[in-house]
Order: structure tokens, then sequence, then C-alpha cells
């Protein structure tokens, strides 16, 4: 264990997933009447992020997907949320008795464990020992906590003014970080012969 290598870990992880960042999406969803079960969502991310460390690739490749395939879905997912918070229409819609799901999808995923954590995650196993990413992971997860179980405090202080602003300019983010995920990605999913139909526009 060097704590170090902890505090690296949990800088970088911090900065993918940008829980400060979601607070306007977090708020968006519970203005909607989404019911964000602050304690599901952080041990539900972390499993997700725990899981992904030891058996990331084993799991997409059991399911015949690789990681970029994986990064494009995930980035398609953050578009559509980062239009809601632009545009203000609506596109994830909870069925009666179902708000709960939005604790699950999308904030355990993809807002928190996302694409570009599970990304980030695997490239850290290739430098760092798994009880280091392991720590730093916890480290991440209790502050997710933290700012999940105190939004609607967070939202009082901002005040509606407040709140607009951060969800219109964290909303472009947001599709800023889309649109790079997924560049970054798709030309590493679609195959030569596909690029190559791409160009000759078929």
């Amino acid at each position: 264990m060097n704590v170090q290598n902890i505090l690296s870990i949990a800088l970088i992880l911090f900065s993918v997933i940008d829980i400060i960042g979601n607070i306007p999406v977090i708020i968006d969803l519970k203005k909607k009447g989404v019911e964000v079960d602050s304690m599901k969502a952080a041990i539900v991310s972390m499993g997700l992020m725990v899981a992904f460390l030891f058996a990331g690739e084993g799991i997409l490749k059991l399911f015949g997907l690789d990681v970029q395939s994986f990064a494009v879905a995930g980035a398609i997912i953050l578009f559509f949320i980062g239009l809601e918070m632009i545009l203000g229409v609506r596109f994830f819609r909870e069925s009666q008795g179902q708000a709960s799901v939005g604790t699950v999808v999308p904030i355990a995923f993809p807002l928190i464990a996302g694409a570009g954590t599970m990304t980030t995650i695997i490239s850290l196993k290739s430098k760092y020992d798994n009880i280091d990413i392991l720590i730093a992971i916890f480290l991440n997860i209790v502050l997710v906590f933290a700012v999940l179980h105190y939004s609607t405090w967070i939202k009082d202080r901002l005040g509606d003014a407040g709140t607009n602003i951060l969800r219109k300019v964290f909303g472009i983010i947001l599709l800023a970080i889309a649109i790079k995920l997924f560049k970054e990605n798709f030309h590493l999913v679609i195959t030569p012969d596909q690029k190559l139909g791409f160009l000759k526009g078929t």
C-alpha cells in the first residue's frame, strides 16, 4: 500500500467521475420526481468499479463487447443527459412506481461509474496495485455519497437561478465530454471496411 499512489489514483478518479460537476444533473433528476437513494447509488457505483477492476475486460468479452463499444454507449447516454439539461426536454422517463430506477440509471451508471471511469480503472491496473486502486475507489465513493446526500442542501444554497445557470453550463460541458469520449472510441469500433463505406457514403 502506497499513500502517494492512492492519492494520485484518487485524484485521477475524482476528475473522471466529476461528482461536483454532476450536481446540476442530480438536482435536475430530483426536480423531475426521481427519488435518488444516496447509499444505494454509492454502493452500486462502488460495486461496478470493483467488479470492473477485477473482471472488466472479461465481463465485456463475455457479452462479446470491447471497451471501445462500451465507451461509445456511455457517451451516447451522456449526450442525451446533456441535451436534457440545456434544452429542458426530457428523454429519460420513469414508469409509475419505478422512480427509484434513477438511482441506478443514470446516477450510478453512467454518471458515476460510467464508461470513462471503467476505462480509467482498466488503465490504472497496468501501473498501480489493486489495493491502492481499491482504497482510492472507496475514498471517491465516500465523497460521492456526501454530495448525493446533501445535494438538496446544496440546491437550497444555490437557489433556482443558480441551479438553472449551473445546469446549462454543465450541460454544455457534459455534451463536450460525451462528444470527446465518442470521438476517441468510435473510430476504434468500426472496421476498416466500414470506414471506407462511410467515406463513400454507402
